[in-house]
């Protein structure tokens, strides 16, 4: 496992999360209004961006596991 890459991918994750997840939460269901033709579209429009973002993370988590640490840089 490569813990830095693990670490950058979990970074990652905790940035996608303070970015969008409040955008697709479930909003209450006790609202009487009909919503925008409008408002569906920014909806699904939040949701696939958060997916196609999730997607990119993990991938990027399951290389981390997969792969040998980075080589150590050379010191000045």
């Amino acid at each position: 496992m490569d813990p830095q890459r693990f670490k950058d991918a979990y970074d990652k994750l905790q940035y996608l999360d303070d970015r969008l997840t409040h955008k697709i939460r479930r909003r209450d269901r006790g609202s009487l209004r009909t919503p925008t033709l409008e408002g569906v579209d920014d909806s699904l429009k939040d949701v696939g961006d958060y997916i196609v973002e999730l997607k990119e993370i993990l991938n990027e988590l399951f290389h981390s596991l997969g792969s040998k640490p980075a080589a150590p840089k050379p010191g000045p």
